[in-house]
């Protein structure tokens, strides 16, 4: 496969991993995990309770815990670290600001810079308004906040497998059955089957379905729908579903569907952002220009930091738009403004946009045959460096792996150094977008040896 040639990315290259301890975690892990578990309450994410590593240091798409051992991350903190571990440019920035102002809404040189390289990125023109949060959920919250005032509606429409967030409004837009015992939740949302094709609940096969989905949708909101649709929320390609990658067409008639309803269209662009999926915005793969954008993840380089951009005239709504009425205590504060600055100022200069697309397309074709040669694979998908394994106990009847098997390879691929999201049977990757061809290398040969150890037992 050729590439072109990208502008220097000032990150390591060929990163391997290193494991010195006889277990996994190590002595030292183990010893400070100890420590923190007699404080800790439980719920942390799954893949930082299993690995049980105290990371020391990292650097680009490495890790290194305080035993020794070093792996090769794919996780990324679940789309966080779109410029690496410890970028240069990054800490360089962020510690300047550290020394200069640190807290408050006043503007600031750093709030300035970012506003203008974001707006360089525009998805559309009119979407030019900035508004900044700490939280995926609290930018969620705030776009469901200006739905409601700009259409003087209440009523929400989100997809099965979505996900956006865990506060009491995002949570009630959940298309999952993590919600399960939270409720009552709020009331008024409708949720509507999304395109992932490959579990297709109505057995069919796209295009040849003619989007069956979307017809399905539209007759339950008929019947379902009282005083009328403030705004859909949808991810251009699910996250916490599998990185579920919808047909292009699906999102288009999905917008189309929101405007029947003279609703808005809040496209949830979290994870799919600042081009982790090889485009600057996930919704550019479909060319559709949603009302609302929700941001998150990446654009702060792993700092807390969130955000809603939309138009003039939709942030003008009362009461939204007036004094606090849109506002965080965090938000936008000088050391996030830094720290996104700089992180935009990475993914331009460095052509990690480019560099998403180009890695993300040799990143899949070195899994491409995976589903030929392991009887457990079902499907091979990805855009960019946001790719997905679909894991089954066969082929056939697609049924998810179980449990304990996609456990045990998350533990195989653990020891032999390699930080992987595959303890689900919906296994996402999403490594850093600075990284190169060798260590996704280096990585494949660890999942390949781990899938012919699993094709072994099974």
């Amino acid at each position: 496969m050729q590439f072109n040639p990208l502008r220097r990315i000032n990150q390591p290259t060929n990163q391997r991993p290193h494991i010195v301890s006889k277990e996994i975690p190590g002595a030292k892990s183990m010893r400070m995990r100890a420590r923190e578990d007699e404080m800790l309450a439980p719920g942390l994410q799954a893949f930082s309770m299993m690995a049980g590593i105290v990371v020391d240091q990292a650097q680009g798409s490495a890790i290194t815990d305080i035993d020794g051992n070093t792996f090769i991350d794919l996780i990324g903190g679940i789309g966080v670290g779109g410029i690496g571990h410890s970028h240069p440019t990054y800490i360089r920035e962020v510690t300047k600001q550290l020394s200069r102002a640190t807290i408050g809404s006043f503007t600031s040189e750093a709030r300035v810079n970012f506003f203008e390289r974001a707006c360089e990125h525009r998805l559309h023109p009119s979407l030019k308004r900035i508004q900044l949060y700490s939280s995926g959920a609290e930018a969620v919250e705030s776009a469901l906040r200006l739905a409601k005032a700009y259409t003087d509606k209440f009523e929400f429409v989100s997809f099965w497998g979505g996900f956006h967030g865990k506060t009491m409004g995002a949570l009630s837009l959940m298309g999952l059955d993590y919600k399960a015992h939270y409720g009552p939740l709020v009331p008024g949302n409708h949720i509507i089957p999304y395109a992932n094709c490959y579990r297709c609940p109505f057995k069919l096969k796209h295009p040849s379905c003619s989007l069956h989905c979307v017809e399905f949708a539209r007759k339950q909101l008929k019947v379902s729908v009282s005083k009328g649709i403030a705004a859909f929320i949808i991810e251009p390609m699910q996250g916490t579903a599998g990185n579920v990658i919808p047909p292009a067409d699906f999102l288009i008639a999905i917008s189309e569907l929101a405007k029947e309803w003279d609703a808005l269209l809040i496209a949830d662009e979290m994870i799919t952002g600042f081009g982790r999926t090889g485009r600057y915005w996930g919704s550019e793969h479909a060319s559709i220009t949603p009302d609302i954008l929700t941001i998150g993840k990446q654009f702060g380089g792993g700092f807390p930091i969130s955000g809603i951009i939309s138009t003039d005239e939709i942030t003008s709504a009362y009461p939204w738009s007036i004094p606090s009425g849109s506002s965080s205590s965090y938000g936008g504060n000088p050391l996030a403004a830094a720290a996104a600055a700089a992180s935009l100022k990475i993914i331009d200069e460095e052509g990690l946009v480019e560099n998403s697309e180009q890695m993300g397309s040799y990143f899949l074709s070195r899994l491409s045959n995976f589903v030929d040669r392991y009887p457990f694979v079902g499907e091979v998908r990805g855009a960019g460096l946001f790719l997905g394994i679909e894991m089954v106990e066969d082929q056939e009847s697609q049924e998810p792996l179980s449990s304990a098997t996609s456990k045990r390879i998350f533990h195989e691929c653990l020891k032999r150094g390699l930080l992987t999201m595959s303890y689900s049977p919906h296994f996402r990757l999403q490594p850093a977008m600075t990284i190169d061809r060798e260590t996704i290398d280096n990585a494949v040969a660890i999942l390949e040896e781990v899938f012919d150890l699993i094709k072994i037992v099974q």
